[in-house]
């Protein structure tokens, strides 16, 4: 499938290769990042002595379609290409991005050291949605976190514990933006849908990739935020959400997943199988839950599998940005074995210290786990103004 010009993940990896390693120092380690905090979560950047260099039964990310392995910076750069194009073919291809938005203002409240904002604006063609911005006091430009969820509330701190991103990202000095699906969630349709949930011609949860791009956007216009430094964070269906549209969107400088299922598996919790993910087809929609004979996985997803395509092929175009897989129940430590394969496409950039992940029993995060997260952004998009 030809892409648009203006397709948001057109970009060479030989631009984004330079432009990242600008940013965060070219091939030094993380220890020499702009930010500090690096002693608190640099042991997580490593794996557990029993899966290290474990790759599983993965495919590795450094060998072409056809075999052939990837040997320099410039091989990978065509792979990257390869990977990209595949995906991009194989969830439909996002619609132009949209340009001078509009941003209503809704009503404002003050809060601690910040102010937050009720916003509307449009972020797919056919769909406005309603968030939040938040705005730290002081000058000059500053890092942001996009924050995704089924609405953007919980996130500002009007919801369960310990999935306020938004909020608790805002009071140490971050510009954030929390949006959510907000209607679609109360109809359980969750996702976005482009042109229409009737006739989608993007897999919902790469469209969802597209309104966080979108997202983007707007905090990179605003005048107290620095463009170069924009992270992205979600909690299970918005780790999903926050997976997809990093790795699809290659200017989110860096990226928190918290226990969506990080790849493909027969959980009940990580079902991309399902319509409103990679499963999409059009209503009705079969019967909400695991993949039977009697209630069989349809469209995109059971294809994907056929052919042993998994989501580690989307982890390896992060590199070398760095992400965080803030893991419980759903991703234990033995999703090590997929990350190794991030790793090694990081050596052979030469970047070390760019993929971590946190491990808890229980799905929902914990004050322990969002620490490291708070910290992560804290060192690899530096805090204050610039």
């Amino acid at each position: 499938m030809t892409r648009s010009r203006n397709h948001p993940i057109s970009l060479s990896i030989l631009t984004v290769a330079f432009v990242v390693g600008a940013s965060f120092g070219g091939a030094r380690g993380a220890e020499s990042e702009p930010g500090g905090g690096w002693p608190q979560i640099a042991p997580y950047f490593s794996p557990p002595a029993e899966y290290e260099d474990k790759f599983g039964g993965f495919r590795s990310p450094l060998r072409f379609d056809d075999g052939s392995r990837v040997e320099t910076k410039k091989d990978w750069a065509l792979r990257r290409k390869e990977i990209l194009d595949f995906w991009t073919g194989a969830l439909g291809e996002w619609p132009p991005m949209l340009e001078d938005l509009e941003v209503e203002m809704l009503g404002k409240e003050r809060r601690e050291n910040f102010t937050q904002h009720r916003i509307r604006f449009r972020w797919t063609p056919v769909e406005k949605t309603e968030g939040y911005l938040l705005v730290p006091d002081g000058e000059g430009k500053r890092p942001a976190v996009v924050t995704v969820f089924y609405e953007p509330d919980t996130a500002i701190g009007k919801g369960r514990e310990y999935r306020d991103y938004a909020y608790q990202l805002a009071r140490r000095g971050f510009v954030t933006l929390s949006i959510g699906t907000t209607e679609n969630s109360k109809r359980r349709h969750y996702a976005t849908y482009w042109p229409s949930r009737e006739n989608a011609k993007v897999e919902p949860l790469s469209m969802m990739g597209y309104a966080a791009a979108q997202s983007w956007q707007l905090l990179a216009d605003r005048p107290e935020v620095d463009a170069e430094r924009i992270g992205i964070v979600g909690h299970s269906y918005g780790g999903k959400w926050a997976l997809f549209a990093s790795c699809l969107f290659d200017k989110f400088a860096c990226a928190v997943w918290s226990d969506p299922g990080i790849v493909f598996d027969t959980r009940p919790s990580v079902n991309y199988w399902e319509p409103y993910y990679l499963g999409y087809e059009p209503p009705p929609w079969r019967k909400r839950g695991l993949i039977t004979k009697e209630n069989p996985a349809t469209g995109l997803y059971p294809r994907l599998v056929k052919q042993g395509r998994d989501l580690h092929e989307l982890h390896a175009l992060m590199a070398p940005r760095p992400f965080l897989v803030s893991g419980g129940s759903e991703d234990d430590p033995h999703r090590w074995k997929a990350l190794n394969h991030t790793i090694a496409v990081n050596k052979l950039l030469g970047y070390e210290n760019r993929v971590a992940m946190t491990n808890r029993p229980e799905h929902s995060p914990n004050e322990e786990a969002n620490e490291v997260v708070y910290r992560f952004f804290e060192h690899f998009l530096g805090q204050g103004t610039r």
